[in-house]
């Protein structure tokens, strides 16, 4: 496996309107991310709602995904199961299809024991014959490695990357302090990426590059190539109000609108209509979505008009 670098968003799977997989828009939205300059793509992970697909639609959706980048950016399969006979038979069928790694999710629902979360990670790597990348994601696992535990999966050679999904920066700083170059620390959530880049992150895999993936590969280049801080703060002010309106807009402890939603509405504004997420999500209202048009016409007032 490759060592995962630099903006990868976490990819949005495309739909129909009676919420069948639409493929042909999932490889249309992959062509538009390649477009844009993402240095690789990760279907099927939780923006890509993968826990709501089939094994067989997830597969679909990485196949789809792999011809369409057809070798232009590594594809990093998401892999999201308690089992982990499940979890070894998809990563086997999605490296078989020409996955470049695959980004696996900690065991989750039943709140496995440490040790044997990292057996399960240990299992998938040695079916595949390769290091994997691990999906740090304490809000969907429940629990989250600690940067040692990952330093002695990574001494062991079953992980050479990870996606830390907690939101904080430092995590990424610790884990670099420990494995250095023996890992790529990408940031996993919506709201620090700068901070991360700034402590030494490789890069960045989460939601919001699917939205602004020509704002985050410019952000990874003023930090990572061009050491222009101030270039770099200019570019995430851009970003920001959209990360505002996901931290403090949606509001509850089940935030509302729906993550998924806001992702999917964000792309339909943009004039890349990629379907809504699966039922539970639903569509906004009316005057949710007027709220979400005001952010989204700051990032992008030439594409989108604030009323």
């Amino acid at each position: 496996m490759s060592f995962p670098k630099g903006i990868i968003p976490a990819m949005l799977t495309a739909f129909t309107d009676d919420g069948s997989v639409d493929l042909d828009a999932t490889r249309s939205f992959a062509e538009w991310l390649i477009g844009k300059g993402v240095h690789g793509l990760s279907p099927t992970g939780s923006t890509g709602e993968g826990a709501a697909m089939t094994d067989e639609e997830r597969l679909q959706v990485i196949k789809a995904t792999i011809e369409q980048a057809a070798g232009r950016v590594p594809v990093y399969a998401g892999i999201i199961h308690y089992s982990t006979k499940l979890a070894i038979k998809l990563a086997t069928s999605a490296m078989e299809a020409g996955a470049d790694g695959v980004m696996v999710l900690l065991p989750f629902y039943y709140g496995p024991t440490i040790p044997s979360a990292m057996d399960h990670l240990r299992a998938v790597s040695h079916a595949i014959g390769q290091p994997i990348m691990v999906y740090n994601n304490p809000w969907f696992a429940g629990f989250e490695l600690s940067p040692e535990q990952v330093r002695v999966l990574v001494e062991e050679g079953v992980v050479n990357s990870i996606k830390a999904a907690h939101g904080d920066p430092m995590r990424v700083n610790y884990l670099k302090y420990l494995c250095g170059d023996k890992i790529t620390a990408l940031y996993g959530h919506d709201y620090a990426p700068l901070e991360a880049f700034a402590a030494g992150g490789d890069g960045w895999l989460s939601g919001f590059p699917n939205v602004v993936p020509d704002l985050a590969v410019e952000l990874f280049d003023a930090v990572h190539n061009k050491a222009d801080l101030t270039l770099a703060r200019s570019i995430w002010a851009r970003i920001a109000p959209l990360g505002y309106y996901f931290m403090y807009e949606r509001t509850g402890p089940n935030a509302a609108p729906h993550w998924l939603t806001v992702f999917k509405e964000m792309m339909r504004m943009l004039g890349e209509d990629i379907g809504m997420p699966r039922l539970p999500a639903v569509e906004m209202t009316p005057e949710e979505r007027a709220v979400l048009r005001k952010y989204v016409a700051q990032v992008y007032p030439e594409q989108v008009s604030a009323e």
